[in-house]
């Protein structure tokens, strides 16, 4: 295998284990906010902002990484450009809607809980769901057709 083949293996895995936590925090975590309770609900956003983050950001950036790296042309070379662009439009949706949504929905819940500030949260993370989900779906396709490739003897 070539580095091009470990690093879209990489990516693979990061965008993986994203698109299992996105659902996850979509259909269990972000409606549960709802009953914490409005007394210890200041303490609990901001411990699961603090604490989230060392579970998502590692993947993350894994992800943005490598895409950046499949994009600059270490990917194996059965695997076209433009699904890779593909994919990185919709990691800009993704970032894009997480520091332009979610992070300040998150920041006023931090505050106390706000039942439209929650209800915002829970909508707008669906663009994340359906983009990671996309992606997912994406990055198995290119693991199969590099995995086609390499079993005709090309690279």
């Amino acid at each position: 295998m070539t580095t091009g083949h470990w690093i879209l293996l990489l990516h693979a895995a990061s965008t993986l284990v994203m698109v299992g936590l996105i659902w996850f925090v979509q259909v269990v975590h972000y409606p549960l906010f709802e009953a914490v309770g409005r007394e210890g609900f200041a303490l609990y956003a901001q411990s699961h902002a603090r604490l989230t983050s060392w579970v998502v950001i590692p993947p993350m950036l894994a992800e943005a990484g490598t895409a950046g790296l499949l994009l600059l042309g270490l990917r194996p070379s059965s695997v076209g450009g433009g699904a890779l662009w593909a994919g990185a439009l919709l990691l800009i949706v993704i970032w894009g809607s997480t520091f332009f949504l979610q992070v300040p929905r998150h920041g006023q819940l931090s505050a106390g809980f706000d039942g439209e500030a929650h209800a915002a949260l829970v909508a707008t993370n669906w663009i994340r769901t359906f983009a990671w989900s996309l992606r997912g779906a994406l990055v198995l396709w290119l693991v199969a057709t590099a995995m086609r490739a390499s079993a005709e003897g090309r690279p």
